[in-house]
């Protein structure tokens, strides 16, 4: 498949219907040592935030837990049955035949491209299959051919910083979120080009409530829920980093809370059995 030439947008990735909400959710931590960072403004969090970094206006990100027994361990798993189970999807026409369809087919050259499943990425909202993602992600090779570099994951934006760490360790991957998106005006996103990006959507300039509604466009506190890349076939062994540039693995910063509950492990250790043993 041939991406269209175009002008460049950076993209940022879906969720499942029922994912975009009013508001900010609440967050939970646990204690673990601290990797540094810079952490969101102090005095305007809620307590409940804890540990939540922002990356810049439209970005927030989970914080970098310690270590944890067990960690490594159901993070190999889960990319041992990514690894297996994706395999088969190496064009996005294998995808396309597994009912993925590509996210924002409308924007060119993008960084990376996302062909959504969004019926996993609505059972993702309740349970967990590593085989299944929301998302595969395909970047251009050099002859302009898409391949397949792994799977986007997601969970809704209510999710605790423990729902998080039971599927993917807060030790090992970084979850990220977009927030403080405006959208432009129904009318204007339908007739404008490109350039109306620069000021509006995930990228934009426009990053606060106020300064939307005086452009007339639509803001919401955060759009879609939660979500995590796995490059299960990157060629630099870089599994959980973010090929949009927008985050690094081990920026966000952690708050000292309570210890994470042992249920937590046992929960990890089933979600791996269950799916190996598909």
């Amino acid at each position: 498949m041939q991406p269209v030439p175009g002008p460049r947008i950076a993209v940022y990735v879906i969720a499942a219907a029922g994912f975009l909400a009013p508001s900010a959710p609440p967050l939970q931590a646990r204690q673990g040592p601290a990797q540094q960072s810079e952490p969101a403004d102090p005095g305007s969090m809620d307590p409940a935030m804890a540990g939540v970094v922002s990356a810049g206006p439209h970005l927030r990100l989970t914080p970098r837990w310690g270590p944890q027994p067990g960690d490594q361990a159901h993070a190999d798993s889960l990319v041992a049955i990514a690894r297996r189970a994706l395999a088969g999807y190496g064009s996005p026409e294998a995808a396309e035949a597994a009912g993925y369809r590509l996210f924002a087919p409308r924007i060119r050259h993008q960084k990376v491209y996302h062909y959504t499943n969004y019926w996993n990425g609505f059972r993702a909202r309740w349970s967990f299959d590593p085989a299944k993602p929301t998302s595969l992600l395909y970047v251009p090779g050099p002859d302009g051919r898409l391949r397949l570099i792994g799977a986007m994951y997601t969970m809704p934006a209510d999710a605790t910083l423990d729902d998080l760490d039971r599927r993917i360790p807060l030790s090992i991957a970084s979850w990220h979120q977009h927030t403080n998106i405006c959208l432009p005006p129904r009318k204007a996103a339908r007739s404008a080009g490109a350039e109306i990006w620069s000021r509006y959507g995930p990228g934009g300039s426009i990053s606060t409530r106020e300064a939307c509604e005086a452009a007339g466009g639509r803001f919401f506190d955060h759009l879609f829920g939660w979500m995590v890349h796995a490059n299960v076939f990157a060629e630099d062994g870089e599994v959980w980093g973010d090929r949009h540039g927008h985050m690094h693995h081990g920026t966000a910063s952690t708050a000292a809370t309570t210890a994470r509950p042992t249920r937590a492990m046992n929960s990890k250790s089933s979600v791996s059995i269950r799916s190996l043993g598909r």
